[in-house]
């Protein structure tokens, strides 16, 4: 036999047991390739990105999220968990009560003290509900009537990486789906132009050093990877060679996009690779973006009274609030998913120039965004999540001045919030103890709080998800996961 005919006949095990359903979603995708046709003759696009059979599970508040993550551990001593005792504890030793033999990293182990240091910024209650906030969040504190609170979620990991896999996946192993890729492959978009699941990764004006951003935290894991986070670049063009070359007209590139699908899905049915599929799908989103990402990216339609909101950054591509900016109009086009990465929040030292960095960074463009989609009325179906991967320690690492301090990582509490489509406004979950180190009342797993964020958006966490390595695997992992019903309204 020719070698080069041989595979064409071999088909494995598994490909003979899903060759039925691949093939029905080659049909649907050969139907999804041919709306070019369609258009031309008038006739009315089906949805690229349909949900589920079944999905939503039940009527959602909200129809998609924009999740900002601080990357690096915000210290919530310094900004959400007000502790005015620690005054009185200033440079003394964390009492072994308190730290009840805890871990601590290797980065503070070898101090032979670990002095108490409290914060150096004021806080003031704001809002009906009297929430206690920063100084330093000064635009974010006027929306807490709009912010659900909670102060006591903790994690496993201590360290960077596995803690963002954690927060992200469900699970400190890599190889595990995204929350945006769950929600991509559950939900799909109501976006024929762009993608379900958009990532923005913003600069930052921290001098401490930034973790990396390992594209786990979009990736699609065991899931097709066509629910794969697709990152809009900061600088420069959003997306490589997005125009077409010299000589290239957009009706060329249909043509030869169409013909391509022909050959792709006729290798399908030969071998049944479900990447061909993703293949597919890629190469008719990539055409659709080149009209829809440069009218996404063009502010000229933005009032000048909306800029201003957002501040002076605003006119800096790659900025948090450019990224913030950039989040309302993707969610305004039926994007699913948004998610920003703030890096540089990693303070072991210099917390009083750092972390005050940090907060200009995002402060004014996050109380914009929750004000802006309000306003358009997109607030209520719009769930807007923000938090760390931990929080950082009541004790200082290096040397300790009432002006200035450094702080470790911290899993043991730390705050997250959310606001808009099912949270309830004004609400605070859980307490820490005076030293914000231990849980005192209702602790939240990050698998409780992404159930959470799953009932927001219609979905039930135990009924949501993928056969992989002989599991149902869940982005709430397999032990049990509870929705805290608290934050909901």
């Amino acid at each position: 036999m020719d070698p080069r005919h041989e595979l064409d006949l071999i088909e494995s095990r598994r490909q003979f047991f899903t060759g039925g359903g691949l093939r029905l979603g080659a049909l649907a995708l050969a139907a999804l390739t041919a709306q070019g046709t369609a258009r031309a003759v008038g006739a009315t696009s089906p949805q690229m990105n349909p949900p589920l059979e079944g999905f939503p599970n039940f009527a959602p508040r909200a129809k998609s999220i924009i999740y900002l993550h601080l990357n690096g551990g915000p210290s919530q001593i310094d900004t959400w968990d007000y502790k005015p005792g620690l005054n009185d504890y200033f440079d003394q030793d964390l009492p072994e009560s308190i730290r009840k033999g805890q871990r601590i990293t290797t980065m503070t182990s070898g101090q032979s003290r670990l002095p108490v240091a409290p914060s150096k910024f004021k806080f003031a209650r704001h809002g009906e509900c009297g929430r206690w906030v920063s100084e330093l969040l000064p635009h974010t504190a006027k929306c807490v009537d709009d912010i659900a609170l909670v102060k006591s979620v903790h994690t496993n990991a201590i360290n960077h990486d596995p803690a963002c896999t954690f927060v992200m996946t469900g699970s400190e192993v890599p190889g595990k789906a995204s929350l945006g890729s769950w929600l991509a492959y559950g939900l799909g978009s109501e976006s024929n132009d762009l993608p379900a699941f958009v990532v923005l990764t913003p600069s930052w004006s921290s001098t401490a050093s930034a973790q990396a951003l390992f594209t786990r935290m979009w990736s699609s894991g065991f899931l097709p990877t066509r629910f794969n986070g697709v990152a809009l670049r900061s600088s420069g063009d959003p997306v490589l060679y997005l125009p077409n070359p010299p000589g290239v007209t957009r009706q060329d590139r249909r043509q030869m996009l169409d013909s391509l699908a022909v050959l792709n899905r006729h290798r399908h049915q030969q071998i049944g690779d479900p990447e061909i599929q993703t293949r597919i799908a890629q190469y008719e989103m990539a055409f659709r973006m080149q009209n829809s990402v440069p009218e996404l990216t063009n502010w000229s339609s933005e009032t000048e009274s909306t800029l201003d909101m957002y501040g002076p950054d605003v006119h800096k591509p790659g900025t948090f609030a450019a990224s913030a900016l950039l989040a309302r109009r993707l969610v305004e086009r039926g994007v699913r998913v948004v998610q920003l990465l703030h890096r540089g929040w990693d303070q072991h030292g210099n917390i009083a120039h750092d972390l005050p960095a940090q907060c200009r960074d995002v402060d004014q463009a996050t109380g914009a965004l929750l004000q802006d989609l309000k306003q358009r009325g997109l607030l209520e179906s719009t769930l807007v999540v923000c938090g760390g991967e931990f929080g950082r320690t009541v004790y200082c690492q290096g040397g300790l001045t009432r002006e200035n301090y450094g702080r470790d990582h911290h899993p043991r509490c730390f705050p997250m919030w959310m606001a808009g489509g099912g949270a309830q406004g004004g609400v605070s979950v859980g307490e820490t103890d005076e030293f914000s180190y231990n849980i005192t009342e209702r602790p939240v797993h990050i698998n409780d709080f992404n159930a959470t964020v799953l009932k927001c958006l219609g979905i039930n966490h135990e009924r949501f998800t993928f056969p992989f390595q002989g599991l149902d695997q869940r982005l709430t992992g397999v032990e049990p996961a509870h929705v805290i019903d608290e934050l909901l309204s």
